[in-house]
């Protein structure tokens, strides 16, 4: 079992030529809403990849709530530990351009009140194998979810964003931790992200450092390896490293070896990045397989 506590927010995706600089105005070509947020991104992710999820958050009570929650069990994702707050459901406004890069605004909404771990909250992470975790609820939940889930034995994967400096208890309690290039660059204090990864790496436990299009570098043990990208062309790229990240969890949640989970994550950000939107861009587990079928041949 795979629990999530994390955003659900929905999306409200304008795609341009390209984005607009300070001041200006231009002409958006498309207008769409699709659930998302990283927490119920990275739930989806996992449980199209095959894996059993829990996902812990709150949304509003008002239609994009609904709609979130009714993707989400459609997914099978157990839903027991998602409450309805009085705030709106949380919203991200993503502008997409031409080259399928992305910029975000993200109105927190209903994330903003899970502030304190809940019996129900307590109770998804005690069931689960492995919490995955990210920095779109307040940063002291994180902590303390971290913590609670170390306490129990609970594998911890942290997704550091978006991006602030993070407490030592809060990195102490994690095992594997996945940023960004820019993100690693971010908590290391320095621009390589083979050094950032490096230094991150320093701490214990394992680091894998999402580079996009150049792929990935995993860090264990003093050890560093490679993870290729597959060359794809990008139409949009905005779930792509939660995806990565759902995958991954399947794979470590299920016992796999750490090259063949990394792989498959690989895989299913490829897939991804070449369709539009958050959720609606993540592969199920037949198309990640036939993807890698058809690499190999």
């Amino acid at each position: 079992m795979i629990a999530i506590l994390g955003s659900a927010n929905m999306d409200l995706v304008v795609t341009v030529e390209r984005a607009p600089g300070r001041g200006e105005t231009v002409t958006g070509r498309t207008f769409v809403t699709v659930p998302g947020g990283k927490g119920a991104n990275q739930a989806l992710a996992a449980a199209r990849a095959g894996g059993q999820v829990a996902f812990l958050g709150a949304v509003g009570g008002d239609e994009f709530g609904r709609g979130i929650t009714d993707l989400l069990t459609g997914a099978g994702i157990d839903v027991s530990g998602l409450t309805v707050s009085d705030q709106p459901t949380g919203t991200a406004h993503i502008t997409v351009d031409a080259s399928g890069d992305n910029s975000i605004v993200v109105v927190p909404g209903a994330n903003g009140t899970v502030t304190a771990l809940t019996d129900a909250h307590r109770a998804g992470i005690d069931a689960a194998d492995l919490l995955l975790l990210q920095l779109e609820l307040p940063l002291g939940l994180v902590v303390e979810a971290a913590r609670y889930a170390r306490s129990r034995g609970v594998r911890v994967v942290l997704t550091p964003a978006p991006a602030v400096p993070l407490p030592v208890e809060l990195l102490d309690a994690v095992d594997v931790l996945v940023p960004n290039e820019h993100e690693a660059a971010l908590l290391a204090g320095v621009d390589d992200p083979v050094a950032a990864a490096r230094n991150l790496a320093g701490r214990g436990g394992d680091v894998v450092v999402t580079l996009g299009s150049q792929g990935a570098l995993w860090l264990h043990d003093g050890g560093e390896w490679p993870v290729p990208a597959f060359p794809v062309q990008a139409v949009d790229t905005t779930a792509a490293g939660d995806t990565f990240v759902g995958v991954l969890a399947v794979g470590l949640a299920e016992g796999v070896e750490w090259a063949e989970a990394l792989r498959r994550a690989a895989a299913a950000a490829a897939l991804s990045v070449q369709r539009p939107g958050a959720s609606s861009s993540m592969p199920h587990r037949a198309e990640i397989d036939a993807f890698l079928a058809k690499a190999a041949a």
